[in-house]
């Protein structure tokens, strides 16, 4: 395999290690959540592209989210049901192979889908601070314009930096081909290689992490601050109601992922853990997908009043 594999760039990808009769239960749970997050994420887009109420910057601003959602999805949970369908419950093999190609674009996209989590979050959070400690300038500030300016923001950073990651490791030479993930990224693609080079990814990979965490967690963290105070001085019920109404969805949603994120980050500093890592990984790309549409949908009064109608409707029939 060895010769094989390095004459056409073929990966060994280091799937689940499940026996034949948890592949169907592992096959059946993970097929759901992609079905139910692709299906919820994608009804939100519809929803508050057709419905006039719900065309304000808060809900144009959070399209961005489901938008990201479908992505994480996507870019890793259709390949991994088919390596579980193959591998695992129609045959006997436990090998699963990728070109270096797909796996560099995957790992690509994989990236994007956590860069695009945390920048998307952080221009939500400005939107909250706006419309809540400075609501008189609110439709002034946050335009058309602007929405597009901060989505653009949010992309173009995950973007610029993801693309200086990976170019950095696609430049490597490799000497080994089993990727230690159920997925790519660039943390496994560059343990590819067995250069002195892989130092500078290494740096610049923890270095990379830990200012996206740093800045995400300290903007949201700022901006809640600056909204806190702001309630406590006023100390009106009316405007009080209203943050707790517009932001608990938002730090929800926020909390969630982040706990998933940190989970797999954690994990991956202890080898003993390997399966462990390997699940939080997979489930970085189901719970916030599928939560987020669930949380969103249930606290905004619009698109709740919106769904009650539909499914009356639809009873009624």
């Amino acid at each position: 395999m060895d010769n094989l594999t390095f004459r056409h760039s073929i990966l060994l990808v280091e799937g689940l290690k499940l026996s034949r009769q948890s592949s169907y239960p592992v096959f059946i749970a993970i097929l759901g959540a992609y079905v139910f997050a692709t299906i919820s994420n994608i009804a939100l887009i519809i929803l508050i592209s057709t419905e006039k109420k719900l065309r304000e910057p808060m809900h144009l601003l959070y399209c961005n989210l489901p938008l990201n959602d479908i992505l994480g999805t996507t870019v890793i949970l259709p390949r991994l049901l088919q390596d579980i369908l193959k591998d695992d419950i129609l045959t006997d093999e436990s090998e699963r192979y990728i070109t270096y190609v797909d796996c560099v674009v995957q790992a690509y996209f994989v990236h994007i889908f956590v860069a695009a989590s945390h920048y998307v979050l952080i221009i939500m959070a400005f939107d909250r601070y706006v419309a809540i400690c400075n609501p008189l300038r609110y439709t002034a500030i946050m335009t058309n314009k602007m929405v597009l300016k901060l989505s653009a923001f949010a992309w173009g950073m995950a973007v610029f930096l993801v693309t200086i990651m990976l170019s950095l490791t696609i430049r490597l030479s490799r000497c080994r081909y089993k990727i230690e993930n159920p997925f790519c990224d660039n943390a496994s693609l560059f343990k590819l290689s067995c250069e002195e080079g892989v130092a500078v990814n290494n740096v610049f990979g923890l270095t990379y992490t830990v200012v996206l965490f740093s800045f995400s967690i300290l903007s949201v963290l700022i901006t809640y601050v600056k909204i806190a105070t702001v309630c406590i001085k006023s100390k009106n019920k009316a405007l009080n109601s209203k943050a707790m109404k517009t932001c608990s969805s938002h730090i929800a949603v926020y909390l969630i992922m982040l706990v998933s994120g940190s989970t797999f980050i954690f994990l991956h500093r202890f080898p003993l853990f390997t399966e462990s890592r390997k699940l939080a990984s997979i489930m970085f790309h189901i719970v916030p997908p599928g939560l987020n549409p669930l949380v969103y949908g249930l606290q905004t009064k619009e698109i709740r009043q919106k769904f009650t109608r539909f499914w009356c409707r639809k009873k009624g029939n």
